[in-house]
């Protein structure tokens, strides 16, 4: 017999709130909006609470659990948490993942096919029998300047921004229909690869919808106050100024109820 010395009692009285592995690099089976499942790179933090009366938790239980998981989703997290409160024999546990998520673009007028990434975190808690769950996703966008272009003769700056939604979820939503909620509201999308006559749509596109950091997020805040299966929400707008060595930035936050 070879000692379990994680599983000796512990005198000193005192529980810990996270205890587990962090920063694990891991490939996962993502699935899209389509059904279709993508391979892709995880970060991961998986964590549970550890009683007073444990000496250590058995950490390699967190890399069999996962091992053994064939596709990592909104909808598959509380089926993971569960396993690990059972396994590693905890009230409370904690799943933190972040992925680059690919989606196939087409062009707005040539309809030329080109792949978006975006950063993609999602996370789950439970604590005892509830559990929660959260998605935070990254869309990049263009933004212009509607100061710019009403001073003006011709032009108006405009950049690229990073749109970040952190939602909490209270029903069924895929991942890209979240993406589609920030992209719309952009002065223009951004894609992969665009053709002369694409360039052309979406520059005139940007500057008949000008937006500055603030309307970037009210406009998708509006559309997630629309949205009944996200029941609290933070969204964020960084615009990387194009005529500033700075960025601009806002941030509206929702509570859940």
């Amino acid at each position: 017999m070879i000692v379990d010395v994680q599983g000796r009692a512990d005198t000193r009285r005192i529980p810990i709130n996270r205890v587990g592995i962090k920063d694990l690099a891991y490939p996962v089976r993502v699935k899209n909006g389509a059904g279709e499942i993508q391979s892709t790179v995880a970060t991961l933090n998986m964590y549970v609470n550890l009683p007073e009366s444990f000496k250590g938790t058995h950490m390699s239980r967190f890399l069999e659990i996962l091992h053994a998981t064939s596709e990592l989703s909104l909808a598959s997290l509380p089926v993971l948490l569960e396993t690990v409160t059972r396994r590693l024999e905890s009230n409370d546990a904690y799943i933190e993942a972040t992925f680059p998520y690919f989606v196939a673009k087409a062009a707005p007028v040539t309809g030329v096919r080109s792949m978006m990434d975006y950063r993609v975190t999602i996370v789950g808690k439970r604590s005892g029998d509830d559990t929660e769950l959260t998605v935070r996703v990254v869309v990049p966008v263009t933004s212009l300047c509607p100061s710019s272009k009403d001073i003006s003769q011709y032009g108006a700056h405009n950049q690229r921004s990073h749109v970040t939604i952190t939602a909490r979820i209270a029903g069924e939503i895929g991942i890209d229909d979240i993406i589609r909620i920030a992209e719309v509201e952009g002065s223009a999308e951004v894609f992969g690869i665009l053709k002369r006559a694409d360039e052309k749509y979406v520059t005139e596109h940007a500057y008949d919808h000008p937006k500055f950091v603030e309307d970037l997020v009210r406009d998708v805040a509006i559309r997630l106050n629309g949205e009944p299966r996200i029941s609290g929400y933070v969204v964020e707008a960084e615009n990387f100024e194009s005529i500033h060595n700075h960025s601009a930035y806002a941030l509206i936050e929702k509570p859940v109820p």
